[in-house]
């Protein structure tokens, strides 16, 4: 049984932009009083509602968020989405913000068929790079990046998990909450049994 199946990009995964309103139509708004729903929008709160002065207000004047911009996390690239290599050109150019040298401690690196596989060990180390995508860009490209990882939550069948973990940035050493694509469980139980492991935690070196 192999342990893993060929990838080919598809970067026409990449959920479509919503076209834009008729130019005469008004944008809708959100109503005053309800939950806020980003803090980070830069829209002025509504007035507090009777009753419920210390309640969160939603901002006015502006459309909520979209999907997947609340909370966003870079993504901890460790393989062929790192800059020079041929992901990269096909999912990031032109959508990240900042792309800078880090570090994921508690894991270590397999070799894959043309990519490495991320695979939690305590003692290991993965070098890499954080993205920060824009923030316009951010919900499309979570979309197209689970594509490419074959991540689907909740199917056992996925070959990576995306999960939420402390990088260390290279540049100032302070930790940065990222995703990372890790091998999924029973991916990951072949690659400890029978997989070539990366010694130097750095793919591009080996």
């Amino acid at each position: 049984m192999s342990i893993a199946r060929m990838r080919t990009p598809s970067p026409e995964r990449i959920v479509p932009v919503t076209p834009a309103p008729p130019p005469n139509s008004a944008p809708q708004e959100p109503p005053c009083g309800g939950p806020l729903s980003d803090p980070a929008s830069g829209a002025a709160p509504c007035p507090p509602s009777p009753g419920n002065s210390a309640a969160p207000q939603a901002p006015c004047g502006g459309p909520r968020p979209g999907p997947g911009t609340r909370d966003a996390l870079p993504f901890f690239v460790y393989g062929t989405l790192r800059p020079g290599e041929r992901n990269h050109d096909l999912f990031l150019r032109g959508r990240t913000r900042a792309e800078e040298p880090g570090r994921l401690t508690g894991a270590v690196l397999y070799r894959g068929p043309g990519y490495p596989y991320a695979v939690e060990d305590r003692r290991g180390l993965v070098r890499g790079e954080l993205v920060t995508a824009r923030p316009e860009e951010y919900a499309a490209l979570l979309v197209a990046l689970d594509a490419l990882e074959e991540y689907v939550p909740g199917d056992p069948a996925s070959l990576y998990e995306r999960v939420a973990r402390d990088v260390v940035r290279d540049a100032d050493g302070l930790p940065v909450r990222a995703w990372v694509y890790l091998a999924a469980p029973p991916v990951a139980r072949r690659l400890r049994a029978h997989g070539r492991l990366i010694g130097s935690g750095d793919w591009r070196t080996g």
